[in-house]
Order: structure tokens, then sequence, then C-alpha cells
């Protein structure tokens, strides 16, 4: 993909993975690449960053004998969401807004 990455997107795609299911960090990874080029040493500072800002919690699961950290969204993190929601519906109608010829919303 030509288009530059954002944090908030990053974070929008991270919070909308979890906020189905908990889940844990090679997973996210394999389901944010679906959508985009990322490496696992680019998504961890993003767990690291949302936990640190209480918009996910986090726990240990034994998994064929090994703990799993696995991420859980919180309310403030679904709220957060819900903002870069709305964001992006606004950034997404002004760029299509303009690829057609129209004019930019405010």
């Amino acid at each position: 993909m030509i288009f530059n990455l954002t944090t908030p997107i990053l974070e929008a795609l991270v919070l909308s993975i979890i906020n189905r299911q908990d889940t844990y960090g090679y997973q996210i990874t394999q389901d944010v690449r679906k959508a985009v080029s990322i490496s696992e040493s680019t998504l961890y500072p993003i767990l690291r960053r949302l936990q640190k800002e209480m918009c996910l919690e986090v726990y240990d699961k034994e998994f064929q004998g090994r703990n799993r950290r696995y991420y859980k969204i919180t309310g403030k993190g679904k709220k957060q969401l819900e903002l870069y929601l709305e964001e992006w519906k606004l950034y997404k109608k002004n760029i299509e807004s303009v690829f057609s010829g129209g004019e930019k919303d405010e």
C-alpha cells in the first residue's frame, strides 16, 4: 500500500479487533494484516500505549503449556474506538468527496 498509516488508524484497527473478542498479539497482527501491512515490532508498542492509556487490559492464559498474553478492551477503549470510527467516517467522506470532484464538509 502506498498510503502512509498513522498511529490513530492503527489504534482504531487494533481496538476494533479486540472489541470483537479478547485476543493475543500474534492473532491481532494477523487480523490487521488483512487490511494493511504491519510487523509485530510495530504492533506491540501500540498495544503497550493503549494499555498505558487504560484502553486495554491484559491477562495471561495458558496455551499448550505456555502463557499467552491476551488483550481485552475497556470501557475507555470502547469510547476511544467510537471516536475513531466517527472521525474515520468524516475523513473517508471528505476524501471521497474530493476524489469525486465535490467539496469537503467541515
